[in-house]
């Protein structure tokens, strides 16, 4: 019995493989996330090296290559994420139920996600603010342009916060990302923590940015005077399922 998957597509991937999403069928029982990328490698080889590095999402996780996939899951790769042009521009902002984890289309608000972690036990307190900046090697930038696989941006957002308070006990971390267009000087990403003291304040506010430079899937596209590009594609080796650093 033949099974098929839709799959996904995002930034680069979308723009190279010519679509939002690409159909692929199997014997069932025969298929896993490897052979998924190996498959879609063979069909289309000049970007064989962007589909490798790649990771494949199932039902909204990171899959290894060697798990396998069933019918009816929901399938996504994903290329290696470095904070895209908009999903769907114009749809409704989505955040979680508790309000810490936000994406949205409209201007960050550094206040609010403040708010989101202040609590009277703690006596330090946060926010990052990352901004869309004008020169990068010499280069000018006129704006960015994020993307999101966003269900599966939000419960990412969730893992950092629970990662954190696991190795700060009582840290509180809320975080919000742009999507769309963000013009120069304008914030692309805030995250608010706060802490009972104020050094493991400072880590859990550094962890918690590099943590989501590495798992969470948003994509940059940055747009210059002389052409644009996706930013991350250039990793070789981008391995999200890997354990945080300590």
């Amino acid at each position: 019995m033949e099974v098929q998957w839709t799959v996904r597509l995002f930034a680069g991937l979308a723009e190279r493989l010519g679509g939002n999403e690409v159909r692929v069928s199997s014997a069932e029982g025969g298929m896993t996330a490897g052979k998924l990328k190996a498959l879609l490698a063979e069909r289309f080889p000049s970007h064989a090296g962007l589909i490798h590095a790649s990771f494949v999402a199932r039902n909204e996780v990171y899959a290894a290559d060697d798990e396998p996939l069933e019918s009816g899951d929901e399938l996504a790769l994903l290329p290696p994420v470095s904070g895209g042009a908009p999903e769907n521009a114009g749809e409704d902002d989505l955040a979680s139920e508790d309000g810490r984890f936000i994406l949205t289309y409209k201007p960050l608000d550094a206040d609010r996600m403040l708010s989101q972690v202040i609590v009277p036990e703690h006596g330090a307190s946060l926010v990052f603010v990352g901004t869309t900046r004008e020169w990068t090697n010499g280069r000018r930038t006129v704006h960015l342009e994020y993307e999101a696989y966003a269900p599966m941006a939000l419960k990412t957002m969730r893992q950092i916060d629970d990662e954190i308070a696991a190795k700060w006990p009582g840290t509180r971390c809320a975080i919000a990302h742009r999507l769309g267009t963000v013009p120069i000087g304008e914030a692309s990403v805030v995250i608010a923590v706060s802490a009972p003291h104020r050094a493991g304040c400072y880590e859990a506010s550094r962890y918690a940015i590099e943590r989501l430079k590495q798992i969470v899937p948003i994509w940059k596209k940055e747009i210059r005077e002389d052409g644009s590009e996706w930013i991350g594609e250039q990793q070789e080796s981008w391995n999200p399922t890997a354990p945080a650093a300590d």
